[in-house]
Parts: C-alpha cells; structure tokens; sequence
C-alpha cells in the first residue's frame, strides 16, 4: 500500500510541472492593463507585422528585442510561437508577435507606446 502511495504521489508531482503556464500576464499600469512578461515588462505589439509573422528586421529588434520563447517552449492558451526575422522563436498574443522596448529599464515602463504611431503597448 505505501508503494502505491508513493508512486501515486511522485505521478502526481511530475504532471503538475508538466502544465504549462503562460508566458505572460496582465499587469495594471499607468496605461490601464498591459500584458508584461513575468519579471513585468511591458509587451508590445508592432501595427506592419501580420498574423503570425514578424516585419521587425535586424534593425528594428535591436531597439525591439523579440520575446524570445526557448525551444522546448509549447503554445498555450492565446500564445503561440512564431519566428522572428532573424530565425528565432519568439511569442506571439492572439497571433501578434510580441517585443519588449529596449528603452523600458523598470517593470511597467511604458517608452514604447505609440512610438513611430506604429509601436503599441499590448492591451
């Protein structure tokens, strides 16, 4: 019985890591709720990508570094996992790709909105 009992516990534990949690969250800001990573850093959304797909070029991920997503990362809930421009896995929200701004040091920074009227912060 206490075999049983272990082996059901150590089933138990090893599946509660097996769910994934999402790899971002909504974060009250001074903008209203914003989507952050989980170290709280505002996502943004960029108005010439398309739906799953990535216009931001070497160029533009230098001032707007792809949230990048591991290679064993799996898509959950509304984000997926698309490539950036220069081969890497990066999330995507609802079929956006999301950056972070390099000029946001702080959790809740929000330099980013609006930039070039084509730079938004993810609602």
């Amino acid at each position: 019985m206490k075999t049983v009992l272990i082996a059901t516990g150590i089933f138990l534990a090893s599946t509660i890591g097996g769910f994934a949690a999402e790899p971002a969250k909504m974060m009250d800001s001074e903008s209203g709720k914003i989507l952050v990573t989980a170290k709280g850093m505002t996502l943004y959304s960029f108005d010439k990508d398309q739906d799953g797909k990535s216009a931001c070029d070497a160029k533009c991920l230098k001032m707007w570094p792809a949230f990048q997503a591991g290679n064993q990362a799996k898509a959950v809930g509304d984000f997926t996992i698309v490539k950036s421009t220069n081969g890497d896995n990066m999330w995507a929200y609802k079929g956006m790709p999301l950056y972070l701004y390099h000029d946001d040091r702080k959790a809740g920074e929000v330099k980013g909105d609006g930039k070039g009227g084509v730079w938004h912060v993810v609602k």
